[in-house]
């Protein structure tokens, strides 16, 4: 079995899901927003994503100056935004472990391939964090 949209039943494992994550001493309302600030190093500027909804701080994410080291270090900021919110929030983390071994897929239909998967293609690396996180929690 696989799990390939995070909608619906499974819309906890989305980044656009509602609950508090902390990055780097900050809160955010979801991990979307968290991983946007991260974009870049400012604290100042960081602290306007603090109260943001998910597309919000998606679309000014796009607007940030991205920090220089950005495409090296936004896989392991995905990792430390994602485990922040499963051991925040246990009922995501039980959520997530009751999960098992099922292949968790981002499937998506805005050709997001490097997170996810679009159109039977892409890297889901959001998929790949979450699997591994998901070992580490059990």
């Amino acid at each position: 079995m696989t799990i390939d949209s995070f909608r619906g039943e499974y819309d906890f494992l989305s980044n656009f899901y509602s609950c508090p994550v902390e990055f780097e001493g900050q809160t955010f309302l979801n991990s979307e927003a968290a991983f946007q600030a991260a974009k870049c190093l400012d604290m100042k500027v960081r602290e306007d994503f603090f109260n943001l909804s998910a597309g919000q701080a998606k679309r000014k994410g796009r607007k940030v100056e991205l920090r220089e080291d950005w495409e090296t270090v936004k896989i392991n900021v995905m990792r430390d935004v994602l485990k922040s919110k499963f051991t925040l929030n246990p009922e995501l983390k039980d959520k997530l472990i009751a999960t098992g071994d099922v292949e968790l897929i981002e499937g998506n239909n805005w050709n997001d391939r490097f997170w996810g998967v679009c159109k039977g293609k892409g890297l889901n690396n959001l998929g790949i964090l979450l699997m591994e996180l998901r070992e580490l929690l059990k």
